[in-house]
């Protein structure tokens, strides 16, 4: 299972609040998370892990049935847990391909 494609975040558990709108999008090396139609954090796609800017926040994935259980960390500390699902392949495929566009 690769990253590539639009994916529905659901917290879990720990210091975030309800996520509520929130995708990640990726594709390659690439990616961003947002809230609804709004511009998206942007992140870096390394193994199973998603490294934000300045690189203290890092989002650690590993498969869980059809998409990933997360744990987002600050400088390597655990401080919240989140589920990751797919949403439909063709929406996923024409995200990731706006990624080419933007530039992230």
């Amino acid at each position: 299972m690769g990253l590539d494609g639009e994916w529905k975040v659901e917290r879990l558990s720990g210091w975030l609040p309800p996520l509520l709108g929130v995708r990640k999008r990726s594709r390659g090396s690439r990616g961003q998370t947002a809230i609804g139609r709004l511009p998206g954090v942007p992140f870096d796609v390394v193994g199973l892990e998603l490294r934000y800017p300045g690189r203290s926040f890092v989002d650690v994935l590993e498969p869980s049935g059809d998409g990933y259980a997360g744990r987002a960390t600050f400088r390597g500390r655990e401080f919240a847990r989140f589920r990751m699902r797919p949403l439909s392949s063709a929406r996923a495929r024409g995200s990731a391909r706006s990624l080419d566009s933007r530039g992230a």
